[in-house]
């Protein structure tokens, strides 16, 4: 009983990661902004620390430190290159991370969960608030869903009709924080990464339909991390790299099939 019970938790919370995941990590990919999506989260864990250093909960110090690692970078970008600004960012992050943790003992084991998760050891009373960021998170890609589109793909015609690119670029980063914020305590910063890289690059290799791309990018994620924790269960490995393994290996199979269909699409060359 105490099996299904918690691997009932796993399964719920992975597959809501694995949503949210889908859905942003489509607009990660598609504004090519893998390395901020990498730097939140693993810089957000600073302020997991610093919470545990001042005593309140490490829930409030992640969403702090990932707002403030999105409004960082979306801040420095506008004068610097965006690759230069996560950097200093992370760097930053990290810095101040490695202080807080030089002034306590008690956090250090719980490092590892967060970087590597431990879904499998989710309780029950984190399924709701996760359940409920998830919601707020789509909600907010949802709100923003045209402007966030026409900005990745055509941002000069986006510019013309008014839409701001530095806000849609902040708000877009603020909604990895709040995605960063719901998941790393859970799962994980690798597992999240993953997701938000692995099946959306995937989707995007198979169909240039942004919808159809969306829901393709969920689809791989779920069954990602559903064969993640098939897995992880059966043989005691570590769910966070089963899904490493397993997206990587989905976009090399996206890349595979749009590599088949593109030469199965090019013309023969006439004899001589």
């Amino acid at each position: 009983m105490f099996a299904a019970g918690f691997m009932m938790n796993a399964w719920i919370t992975a597959t809501i990661v694995a949503v949210v995941g889908g859905v942003v990590g489509f607009f990660v990919v598609l504004r090519g902004a893998a390395f901020p999506a990498h730097a939140i989260p693993k810089g957000a864990f600073a302020g997991a620390a610093g919470a545990a250093l001042v005593g309140v909960s490490t829930l409030i110090g992640l969403a702090v430190f990932a707002l403030l690692g999105a409004v960082g970078i979306a801040s420095l970008s506008r004068r610097s290159r965006t690759d230069v600004a996560t950097a200093l960012t992370l760097v930053m992050m990290l810095a101040l991370g490695a202080a807080f943790l030089s002034r306590t003992v008690e956090y250090e084991s719980a490092i590892y969960s967060l970087l590597f998760g431990e879904v499998l050891g989710v309780s029950t009373n984190e399924v709701l608030p996760t359940a409920l960021f998830g919601v707020v998170c789509i909600g907010a890609i949802v709100a923003v869903y045209r402007p966030l589109m026409m900005s990745s793909i055509v941002p000069e015609v986006a510019e013309a009709r008014g839409i701001r690119a530095r806000w849609i670029e902040l708000l877009f980063l603020v909604i990895v924080a709040l995605a960063t914020a719901m998941t790393v305590p859970v799962v994980g910063a690798l597992l999240i990464f993953s997701l938000m890289i692995g099946p959306p690059a995937a989707a995007r290799s198979v169909t240039s339909r942004p919808l159809l791309a969306v829901v393709l990018s969920v689809a791989i994620a779920l069954i990602t991390v559903w064969v993640a924790l098939a897995v992880a269960y059966q043989y005691n490995w570590p769910v966070g790299f089963c899904v490493g393994v397993l997206s990587a290996l989905s976009y090399g199979i996206g890349r595979g099939w749009a590599a088949w269909r593109h030469r199965r699409a090019a013309p023969v060359p006439e004899a001589a």
